[in-house]
């Protein structure tokens, strides 16, 4: 039995020797491709941005409605970041839903959008009304519309860095936004 194994073992090493041999020639030239954005790792996508500073109040139902200035495709997904801190003059992001752990019990930013708006409210079983204006007023956020077209990329959508790095994002980029009346 061992014999047999051996020699169909041999028969295959012999077979895949075979299947190599002399380059061919070299097919006809293709097209050239598209050309990309410099400086970005071969990524061209158009990215919009915007940024809104907000106060959550109980006359707004601890809510902002933010109109976009043009509809979004229906299949584009939005990413929203909160200025979390500023270290030593580097601002800190986090994103969106973003959960703060008191006593009374937790309290989450959160947001919802459609093609015209973007929803950002406070939710939580706690009494907002009893929280410090640190946590309700002047709240900066940062909301990025990822194109349908994004590559299939592995990517941290939750670390802005990376984001605004992927989608060749600067500070300049981003458009402000004003709470809906």
């Amino acid at each position: 039995m061992n014999k047999i194994l051996s020699i169909f073992v041999l028969i295959g090493l012999v077979a895949f020797q075979a299947c190599e041999g002399p380059e061919g020639p070299m097919g006809p030239q293709g097209e050239q491709g598209l050309q990309g954005v410099p400086g970005t790792p071969g990524v061209n996508i158009v990215g919009t941005t915007y940024e809104a500073t907000v106060d959550f109040t109980a006359d707004g139902g601890w809510g902002v409605v933010l109109a976009f200035p043009e509809e979004l495709v229906e299949s584009d997904v939005i990413l929203t970041y909160i200025l979390w801190d500023v270290d030593d003059e580097r601002p800190i992001w986090r994103a969106v839903p973003q959960t703060i752990f008191f006593p009374e019990g937790p309290l989450v930013y959160n947001f919802d959008f459609t093609q015209v708006d973007i929803r950002l409210f406070l939710e939580g079983p706690l009494n907002k009304a009893t929280l410090d204006d640190v946590w309700t007023k002047e709240q900066i956020f940062r909301i990025v519309v990822v194109p349908s077209d994004f590559p299939d990329a592995r990517i941290d959508f939750t670390d802005y860095e990376a984001v605004t790095k992927m989608l060749g994002i600067k500070d300049s980029d981003f458009q402000k936004l004003e709470v809906k009346k």
